[in-house]
């Protein structure tokens, strides 16, 4: 009888054994199917789909308004200053804003969102930024912005100035 116990024992741990486990990285890539699908909808709702573009290798959708000038290379230590705003996707409330103050930031040192779409811009560029969850604060909510876990954000950001 102990014998059978501990065989059924063994196969229920091994059974257990085989059940997939999803990672944080398969689980960012589900999210971000989702986000992309949902950021896509709101571009074909309201009629932004036709001017946006794609990252290439990112996905993350953006908006050029104004291109500015100059070559600055843009490298993570790059100081950028900037004029911004911020809400949830869809929102009509912004949770960020600048207004006349145009705070100054390391490249590396903002959401990997503002990393990959910043530097398609040059000084005095504006854009504006559809940043997937993951790209932001991923499933960690920030509720001194008034931000849900795997909040999808919408940035206009201006580049007032670039320093290596």
């Amino acid at each position: 009888m102990s014998r059978l116990l501990l065989i059924g024992l063994f196969l229920c741990c091994c059974a257990a054994a085989c059940q997939k486990v999803t990672t944080d990285a398969e689980l960012a890539q589900i999210q971000l199917g989702k986000d992309t699908v949902i950021i896509k909808n709101y571009l074909v709702a309201n009629n932004l789909l036709s001017s946006a573009a794609r990252d290439k290798t990112t996905g993350e959708y953006y908006i050029i308004d104004t291109l500015g000038t100059g070559g600055a290379l843009f490298t993570s230590s790059t100081l950028i200053t900037v004029g911004y705003t911020g809400k949830v996707l869809g929102s009509s409330t912004y949770f960020a804003q600048t207004n006349s103050f145009h705070p100054s930031f390391a490249l590396g040192g903002v959401i990997q969102g503002w990393q990959i779409g910043i530097p398609h811009i040059k000084k005095g560029g504006v854009i504006r930024l559809f940043v997937p969850s993951g790209y932001a604060y991923g499933p960690y909510a920030q509720p001194q912005l008034g931000l849900q876990a795997n909040a999808i954000l919408d940035f206009t950001i201006k580049l007032y100035d670039i320093t290596n």
